[in-house]
């Protein structure tokens, strides 16, 4: 008996040394929370992704887009990866071939041959060309602002004068921009213990934005918040909320003083989720200026973006766990509002988008 429970002692011992040892990887604790579930998997009203990359695509991929699509209540995807010239033409011809109406592309600037005297004029006239071969908007990568540079080495800021030709092109089409400025806040502080994406740095550290390699987040928000005011006839979509999703109350404030600015959800739901009371009165607020995007293409993780969005439900997880430490409750946004931000907002601003597919 004796050795019985000096066994049994040891064994309980050896547990408690692994749960000691686990790594916060490891750490996966199933909640003993029971509360009512909505389990969403198909959007209440046809929606149009203003945010998603579709790099290559053949005849036989873009068949099985479309059934996903359908199987979500996705009626339009915005592929923003359209590149220019040729390679645009192409695009459009592999998506739309069989499927006309379900895709709309934007076309990307060629940032070769930027030191050049007339960059500008010929950047802004490739992309009056696009527009005519199809293209619908223009997308701005990250890039710009963060690791472009010229020929002598420096980095070329996000409101640099020799685009501008570009923003009045995009304002004469009128066609918006789709523009992605910088990363969350967390990716440019210290990988220390304060940090709320730790986590997400430990994984990919390659995402780190130290202050010797990079330039500050707030010298990047300042240059690209110049560039819409000094803009005001273009129309610009700020990608990923703008990276103010975890202090709406400041992205309220840039709506508020350019009107010509508007947003959309893609990747940052974890911010909207985890306030949702000041996040449900924000967007009743703003209405108007906020589109439904996702940006990486998995369709398994459309559902948390319909359960936050459409339900009222509480503390469920987050699709992925490196982004969020925390829980996600749910906005039960009013109709109204979801109609605007799934569909008709993004009708509204971008062109030649078809209606077939929505009420009036």
């Amino acid at each position: 008996m004796r050795l019985f429970l000096c066994a049994i002692s040891l064994l309980s011992a050896a547990g408690a040394v692994a749960a000691q040892t686990m790594s916060i990887e490891e750490y996966s604790p199933k909640s003993t929370l029971v509360v009512p579930q909505h389990i969403v998997t198909r959007a209440k009203y046809p929606f149009i992704d203003v945010h998603s990359h579709q790099r290559s695509a053949s005849p036989d991929s873009v068949d099985q887009l479309i059934r996903d699509m359908d199987a979500m209540n996705m009626a339009v995807m915005v592929n923003l990866s359209g590149g220019s010239g040729e390679r645009l033409k192409q695009g459009i011809a592999n998506l739309k071939g069989r499927h006309r109406d379900r895709f709309v592309v934007f076309a990307n600037l060629d940032f070769s041959g930027i030191d050049d005297p007339g960059y500008g004029k010929r950047a802004a006239a490739q992309l009056e060309e696009d527009a005519r071969n199809g293209a619908q908007g223009l997308k701005i990568f990250k890039n710009l602002g963060m690791t472009l540079r010229d020929g002598s080495g420096k980095r070329i800021p996000v409101d640099d004068p020799r685009f501008d030709p570009v923003w009045e092109a995009c304002a004469r089409l009128g066609i918006p921009v789709l523009i992605h400025t910088g990363e969350p806040w967390s990716f440019f502080q210290p990988v220390d213990k304060f940090n709320e994406r730790w986590l997400e740095l430990k994984l990919h550290p390659n995402r780190a934005r130290p202050a010797d390699q990079f330039v500050t987040w707030e010298a990047l928000m300042a240059e690209q918040h110049r560039l819409f005011e000094r803009h005001p006839k273009t129309t610009f979509i700020n990608a990923h909320l703008g990276w103010l999703g975890s202090d709406l109350a400041q992205l309220g404030k840039l709506l508020d003083k350019c009107p010509n600015v508007h947003t959309e959800i893609g990747a940052v739901l974890y911010d909207l989720g985890r306030q949702p009371r000041f996040a449900r009165t924000w967007l009743i607020r703003y209405q108007d200026r906020v589109m439904f995007g996702k940006d990486a293409w998995a369709p398994s993780e459309y559902p948390t973006y319909f359960r936050v969005l459409e339900t009222a439900d509480e503390y469920f997880d987050y699709y992925r766990k490196y982004h969020a430490f925390w829980q996600m409750y749910g906005l039960d946004l009013p109709d109204e509002v979801l109609q605007k931000l799934y569909y008709k907002n993004a009708l509204r601003l971008i062109p030649r988008i078809s209606r077939a597919r929505f009420t009036p």
